[in-house]
């Protein structure tokens, strides 16, 4: 099976199209997850306020969640405000917020089109009451949606996350639901934000810093790493077939040798 580049909006014999020639779709990621990293970078070195990187990254995010759902990936997670991200000017804060709660309500149409289901992912109820508002709207407005999973890290960390799974862990045994010899791998992934999503099959990160900043700390142990020098706002459909090519060339050991797969 090929893709029509039409959907794409690529011509015939255009770079993209030969990335897209190349793709192979049975070899595409279940899950990507991506770090867009880079906004006031990309913003400082044109002269322009913070937040206008942060608006021209928005328009890299929509970008991606309609390429992804025109490729077939079934879930795409970005990583949007982290728990540390509190720690920036509040104006830069506010004005994040209410980029988000823009965001939902523009896109909502397009995600519905093309049945997407939008699910925030972290500890987001924390957020201000509009911005929490929102999301619970664009939850609920998409739930019946099947076709891609598009999750949002909000109010996020990886620590974070297991954290709260051990709490939850803890709350089992102090009830005796579980019994402390039980608890293994799994007792813990049950207990995650979205325990019912496989774990990234591959992780890009934009701006070229390598590290995976308190990112699905242990949904990604055997997850592939894409780096790009690239600035997020910069980043466009032919940086993810790149992404993508060079994903589907790798060969997954999960721990084993090579050729003996997962």
């Amino acid at each position: 099976m090929g893709f029509n580049f039409s959907e794409f909006k690529v011509k015939q014999g255009s770079y993209e199209a030969g990335l897209l020639e190349r793709l192979e779709p049975e070899k595409l990621p279940k899950h990507l997850a991506v770090i867009m990293d880079g906004n006031g970078r990309w913003a400082a070195r044109r002269g322009l306020p913070r937040i206008e990187g942060h608006r021209r990254g928005a328009t890299s995010v929509r970008r991606l969640v309609e390429d992804c759902r025109r490729l077939g990936i079934g879930v795409l997670t970005i990583y949007a405000f982290s728990v540390e991200n509190w720690k920036r000017p509040q104006k830069e804060i506010d004005a994040l917020m209410a980029m988000l709660s823009d965001f939902v309500r523009k896109e909502i149409n397009n995600l519905l089109k093309n049945e997407i289901r939008f699910l925030p992912y972290g500890r987001w109820r924390e957020l201000p009451t509009r911005t929490v508002a929102d999301l619970e709207w664009a939850m609920e407005e998409t739930s019946d949606c099947d076709k891609m999973l598009f999750q949002v890290a909000l109010n996020y960390g990886g620590r974070t996350e297991l954290v709260d799974a051990c709490r939850r862990v803890a709350e089992d045994c102090l009830q005796g639901q579980l019994n402390a010899e039980e608890i293994d791998e799994g007792t813990i992934s049950e207990r995650l934000y979205s325990p019912d999503v496989p774990d990234p099959d591959l992780l890009i990160r934009t701006s070229g810093e390598m590290r995976v900043s308190n990112f699905l700390l242990w949904e990604i142990a055997y997850t592939e790493l894409h780096i790009t020098e690239l600035h997020w706002p910069d980043f466009r459909l032919r940086h993810l077939l790149e992404a993508l090519i060079d994903f589907q060339m790798r060969e997954r050991r999960f721990g084993g040798l090579s050729g003996e797969g997962k």
